[in-house]
């Protein structure tokens, strides 16, 4: 019974940490074109399937979205997206827009996004105009519209140069300890390419996955005892087979005599 209850837990534990609900700061925006209208970011966690996110570059007041722009629906796919992915959005204000992974549909008018005083949050909802949980922001407006989500500049959203017509991360994508460490790197404006005016419609993101030191990505210390635990039940298990073999040949060998 102990050692059902045991595997119980630890696959309820595993299955909780892969289905873990999003939250602020999960993803980072990586990249922002205003000219071919489209976006990458990334993930610094793993995404469960299924999932849908929104975009919208209407600005949030702090209760409600404006009118007169977009929202976008980002519907992940069937599969998990690993941690480091980056995921890129391209041409969002034509029908047919694309995204790297997964599906995306629009709603609204004036789909594209400017270059000049712009918010495009990501967020989690019951629908569209109903979020739940701000999840990222990247601005050309400062961050007026940024801190009513609760979201904040540098540390889970990135505000960047007014009239930015093309702008992207630039900054280290490998030898962090963990995904989350990149976050402030990747929210800091100051590791960002940041091109303003010209024609950038024809900028390409770089999409490249961000890594951490395999060494430095140790399971989690409950997971570890679990394992541990698990693990010298199994010996256990197998050595206990051992004797009652064992014992079984001393038992033939007596009747034998």
């Amino acid at each position: 019974m102990f050692r059902t209850l045991l595997a119980s837990a630890c696959l309820a534990l595993l299955s909780g940490q892969a289905s873990a609900a999003l939250t602020s700061g999960d993803l980072a925006f990586t990249a922002f074109n205003a000219d071919e209208d489209g976006w990458a970011m990334t993930t610094f966690v793993d995404i469960a399937a299924d999932t849908t996110i929104f975009f919208s570059d209407n600005e949030w007041n702090g209760s409600s979205f404006n009118s007169g722009e977009s929202f976008h629906s980002w519907h992940t796919g069937n599969n998990a997206i690993s941690a480091g992915t980056v995921i890129r959005f391209s041409n969002i204000d034509q029908a047919g827009r694309s995204v790297s992974v997964g599906t995306l549909s629009g709603s609204g008018s004036n789909f594209g996004i400017s270059a000049t005083s712009e918010t495009l949050y990501a967020y989690l909802g019951s629908d569209y105009s109903t979020p739940g949980i701000f999840l990222t922001a990247i601005s050309s407006e400062g961050d007026v519209n940024i801190v009513p989500t609760g979201l904040s500049a540098g540390v889970n959203a990135v505000v960047l140069t007014d009239s930015s017509d093309y702008a992207e991360y630039i900054g280290p994508r490998s030898g962090l300890s963990e995904f989350a460490d990149y976050a402030a790197l990747v929210n800091d404006a100051a590791n960002w390419s940041i091109l303003v005016g010209g024609d950038q419609s024809l900028q390409t993101p770089d999409t490249a996955s961000f890594s951490v030191a395999p060494a430095s990505v140790p399971l989690p210390g409950t997971i570890w005892l679990f394992g541990s635990v698990c693990a010298g039940l199994a010996a256990m298990r197998s050595h206990n087979s051992r004797l009652i073999v064992k014992a079984s040949d001393r038992c033939v060998a007596s009747a034998g005599r």
